[in-house]
């Protein structure tokens, strides 16, 4: 396991935002063309108190005096080929983990591109068709929830790749972010 170094990333009023542009930072860091990653976010004091070898492990151990704050953990790579709803429909999360994130890569077109998209296409044709339109951008999008249903997305587009582009809010990413709060679903 793995995660983006505490208190290196930008300044943020809410735990779930600072956690957020953390693990933007921490990707941003890997550089493009990375495969989806999948965080459990989990409450740092709690960490700290009921497993104090993983919290020393990823260098919370020492004297940390913020409140409320989340540490985002790394977990096993995701399993190429299956699409990503479909993955994320197994997972179910212990009562540990208080939220969960998930960082990915996709390519989008501007809203005055939309009404060229051809009928008919399957998701491969679409997605196919997108990476051959000349306005295309690549975007990094990590979205976080809380089990609460508390929301945060973070968007970083590769031609402008600066901690000073990411956008963030709690709406623009909603499909992504639904299907992340599903993993929360006690049915």
């Amino acid at each position: 396991m793995s995660n983006a170094t505490p208190g290196t990333g930008p300044l943020a009023a809410n735990p779930l935002t600072r956690a957020v542009l953390e693990i933007d930072e921490y990707a941003s860091g890997l550089g493009w063309d990375q495969p989806a990653r999948l965080f459990a976010l989990v409450d740092t004091a709690r960490l700290r108190a009921e497993e104090p070898g993983l919290a020393a492990q990823l260098g919370l151990d020492e004297g940390g005096t913020e409140t409320a704050s989340l540490t985002p953990v790394e977990q096993d790579e995701l399993p190429s080929g299956a699409p990503l709803d479909e993955f994320l429909a197994t997972i179910a999360w212990p009562d540990a983990v208080t939220g969960c994130a998930l960082t990915v890569e996709r390519q989008m077109l501007p809203p005055s591109a939309e009404d060229a998209v051809p009928e008919g296409l399957d998701e491969a044709e679409l997605a196919t068709w997108v990476a051959g339109h000349p306005d295309r951008q690549e975007v990094r999008m990590t979205v976080a929830v809380l089990r609460d249903g508390t929301r945060e997305s973070a968007l970083r587009l590769r031609e402008k790749d600066s901690p000073t582009e990411v956008l963030t809010g709690a709406g623009l990413v909603p499909g992504l972010a639904d299907a992340l709060a599903a993993t929360f679903a006690t049915d």
